[in-house]
């Protein structure tokens, strides 16, 4: 079976489990996993490999902008402790771990036991919110999860890239010391240049699929940039991110945003699916060319790695709550969690696509290259199956249980009916009344066109409603008022109401 035989297969597979994933309380990232694992049995399935530097950019890239563009920078600074001990602290002592039990057990040189925890350490908050989306946690707790998955990964892949350096150097010199101490703020320089850049093109090719692949051409050349200046591409393709997203001077009208929303998900979908496919069949390969003792010592020390990496999380979870209820300072104005919380975000340490990348990217002479893709490969397979299928039952098991978010929403659309009244409020004329007297309509709605000859008229009120109504949502988002999914869900609406009032001639995209 040749590679694209075998990516058309697992690509409708994975359509498969992911109704499966739809319809349970599996997040689909678990099914791909098994999926990975089906592949790496399958006799005859073909090995391909990828440049180290090529498998980062193509699965990293798209994934981190993808997910920066929706996180919140209000949310980074009224909760830049808790993300700093969980994307910082716990990468770094994670990786700490795991770097004495590749040294200790394995006889791993220092810079590949450091190479190794940097693989591991840093969570993939996909499969995790994919099953919080069905448990209602306080929205802190979910931001906390989704940010740690942005920043912990500049952490982690700066202690992969030094180890990389010093494996390579022999030690640390001068050079590697100026590059590591540039690239954190040059990457996020790099990335504010990048998000100006994209700005200033994003006129011209708005409207059109060229638009959309324009995104990712964009994503790529930022990460492509950083690395080639030894920059943290991470930091800079998510600074990118939110520079576009939340900069005034870059506008994303309507129709870009559905039609962008809907490439970029099918896209992050495809390469999570193309990135198991491909370590299923590195591991294959590896499991094929060890004997029967070296590959029982291989498993036995993969088990030890994902012990180490589930039970530091849970420890530095716990006992980080505990700091922060003893020295209050540590959280600042962050809410204090429950035990039960910190356990749920302790146990929320599932591996993904990261971990995958990473571990591609290790050159094909580096020391005991094997051991170590065979062990991330099992601390991402453990961590998405063990620790996704019980996450919602550990959930309910500690009285978290699911809740009802409904009140919220429409506590949210009175809030955006209040908004766009009060912005037509000082109209006059009869358009105008029947324009108030439409939304006065929805907003009783709440609790329980285009045949007008003025249609234009009407439109502009309608367009200048809605608005302020997107002004009035970010501020509610911002301020803490409504949660991330809230927010999409009804940004949504806006969306399609804005597509539905505008000329026809706007609702479609053009090709080319």
């Amino acid at each position: 079976m040749s590679f694209f035989e075998s990516l058309v297969a697992l690509l409708a597979l994975a359509v498969l489990l992911l109704q499966v994933s739809r319809r349970t309380s599996i997040p689909y990232p678990t099914m791909l996993a098994a999926a990975g694992v089906v592949v790496a049995l399958i006799p005859g399935a073909p090995y391909i490999t990828l440049d180290g530097h090529t498998a980062m950019a193509l699965f990293i890239a798209p994934v981190l902008l993808d997910a920066a563009f929706d996180f919140p920078l209000s949310a980074i600074r009224r909760l830049w402790r808790p993300l700093i001990a969980l994307a910082v602290v716990a990468v770094l002592i994670t990786t700490a771990v795991v770097a004495w039990i590749g040294w200790h057990f394995a006889g791993l040189p220092i810079a590949a036991a450091i190479a190794l925890g940097a693989i591991v350490a840093p969570p993939d908050a996909a499969a995790a919110t994919t099953v919080l989306q069905s448990a209602k946690l306080p929205r802190g707790t979910v931001q906390v999860l989704t940010g740690e998955s942005l920043l912990n990964d500049a952490t982690a892949l700066l202690l992969f890239g030094a180890a990389l350096a010093v494996q390579s150097h022999g030690g640390i010199d001068a050079m590697v010391a100026t590059r590591l101490s540039l690239a954190v703020p040059g990457g996020i320089a790099l990335g504010l240049f990048c998000g100006w850049a994209m700005g200033k093109v994003m006129p011209f090719t708005r409207g059109s699929f060229g638009g959309n692949l324009f995104e990712f051409v964009n994503t790529f050349i930022a990460w492509i940039l950083a690395e080639r200046l030894g920059l943290s591409a991470v930091l800079c393709v998510v600074t990118c991110a939110m520079y576009v997203a939340n900069s005034p001077a870059v506008p994303i009208n309507a129709r870009n945003r559905v039609q962008s929303f809907a490439v970029w998900g099918v896209a992050v979908f495809v390469l999570n699916v193309v990135a198991f496919l491909l370590m299923g069949m590195q591991v294959r390969q590896i499991v094929a060319g060890m004997g029967a003792d070296r590959l029982g010592d291989a498993a036995r020390f993969a088990g030890l790695v994902v012990l180490g990496v589930i039970a530091t999380r849970m420890a530095w979870s716990v006992g980080y709550n505990i700091l922060v209820r003893t020295f209050p300072m540590l959280r600042g104005d962050a809410k204090p969690v429950s035990f039960a919380q910190s356990v749920v975000v302790g146990w929320c340490g599932m591996r993904g696509l990261v971990t995958l990348a990473t571990a591609f990217a290790l050159p094909s002479d580096f020391p005991q290259r094997d051991l170590i893709t065979l062990s991330a490969f099992a601390v991402v397979l453990a961590t998405l199956v063990v620790q996704g299928l019980t996450l919602t039952p550990l959930i309910r098991l500690l009285g978290l249980g699911s809740g009802d978010d409904r009140e919220e929403h429409r506590a949210a659309e009175r809030a955006l009916g209040d908004a766009a009244l009060a912005a037509v409020a000082g109209a006059e004329g009869r358009i105008a009344d029947e324009v108030r007297r439409q939304f006065e309509i929805d907003r009783a709605a709440i609790e329980g066109g285009e045949a007008c000859g003025d249609f234009n008229q009407r439109r502009q009120l309608k367009l200048k409603a809605i608005t302020a109504q997107r002004e009035r949502l970010r501020k509610l988002r911002d301020e803490d008022a409504i949660g991330a999914e809230a927010f999409e869900r009804l940004q949504e609406e806006l969306d399609w109401r804005e597509l539905a009032v505008g000329p026809a001639g706007r609702r479609t995209i053009e090709e080319g």
